[in-house]
């Protein structure tokens, strides 16, 4: 082989290996290659469909998302792993929402939309079989689960009824399976409860008996995307494809209610009939309303009044709404 030719051939396969990198480097179209993806863990509850079915059936994947899933007993649990560093996204409801943002440099970036009077109604209220109204709750033991909004229920629906939050006593528990045997055992008076498997769970019990439940307060139960301020302004490209992700999973289960209790028996063994009751009430509709505003706005509220939340802060200083309204605009508020 001539000289010549050697070099021309070198130069060849030079040039070939030089794009090959910049392939690699660059990524595929479908946003696939893992040199594109964000990798990124997500704090989860093993009722809640959407995580799970996004990862199954490709959702995530396919909007370029690398979701690890960590399983917690609440979504307050899960909020409050972000503190160190446990999980990068987590969702929850109102109050452990505001205490997270209120502690620390994070930010509520997306609402779920189940913030609706059917969602609502599953929340139900148990008391023991002796009481037979609200004012028999009237120095009572009332239970609730650390960390949630629950104290903040309790406060709206006794004054409701007439009842000042001190003339009841408040019990603070690790988990439902607490609440269900103290209960059981006449160790608390009433609980709140939520799902058809917990609700059909407490309305076994013989001891006790459904009261109410949370529609006919007013307290509509907002659920959020809460992540770190630097996530967010490090990634938002990606994490406008999450929302992306989340929103095709909700309609994909919504579809396909079958699938989707299949899926949630195999991963984490939830009846299929429980997961058949709960996906209507509880549609994920990834937007910022002004009910979602005004949840979070009346129970910061209360937090700050009631000494949960120690040093009030501007609320919409905690709102990062760029990311859902580039994602979906006509579902975003403007913040005033």
């Amino acid at each position: 082989m001539s000289r010549h030719v050697f070099r021309r051939i070198s130069i060849m396969t030079a040039a070939v290996l030089l794009v090959s990198v910049l392939l690699t480097a660059c990524g595929t179209a479908s946003g696939k290659d893992s040199g594109h993806q964000l990798k990124v863990k997500i704090a989860d509850i093993s009722t809640n469909p959407i995580f799970r079915v996004a990862v199954k059936k490709g959702f995530f994947e396919k909007h370029g998302i690398d979701a690890e899933l960590v399983n917690f007993a609440t979504p307050a649990e899960g909020v409050n792993a972000l503190f160190i560093k446990q999980v990068d996204i987590a969702f929850g409801a109102d109050f452990p929402l505001l205490n997270a943002v209120s502690k620390g440099d994070y930010a509520i970036f997306a609402s779920s939309g189940t913030a609706t009077d059917l969602s609502a109604s599953e929340w139900k209220m148990f008391a023991r079989k002796e009481i037979a109204g609200p004012a028999d709750l009237k120095g009572k033991k009332l239970s609730y689960s650390r960390g949630t909004f629950i104290p903040y229920l309790w406060d709206v629906y006794l004054q409701q009824n007439g009842i000042a939050l001190k003339d009841v006593t408040l019990v603070g528990q690790g988990g439902f399976d607490e609440t269900y045997v103290a209960l059981k055992k006449g160790e608390i008076d009433a609980a709140w409860v939520y799902g058809s498997v917990l609700n059909d769970k407490f309305a076994a019990l013989s001891e006790a008996h459904e009261l109410s439940d949370m529609s006919q307060t007013p307290v509509r139960l907002g659920t959020g995307l809460i992540a770190g301020t630097k996530l967010i302004q490090d990634h938002p490209d990606e994490l406008v494809q999450l929302l992306k992700a989340l929103d095709e999973t909700s309609d994909y289960v919504q579809a396909h209610p079958d699938e989707t209790a299949d899926i949630m028996y195999d991963e984490v063994k939830q009846p299929k009939e429980a997961t058949l009751k709960d996906l209507p009430k509880n549609p994920w509709k990834i937007g910022f309303t002004q009910q979602a505003y005004d949840g979070l706005a009346g129970q910061k509220k209360y937090m700050v009044e009631t000494g949960i939340i120690e040093k009030d802060f501007n609320l919409n200083d905690k709102l990062n709404l760029d990311l859902v309204r580039k994602a979906f605009p006509d579902r975003v508020i403007e913040l005033k």
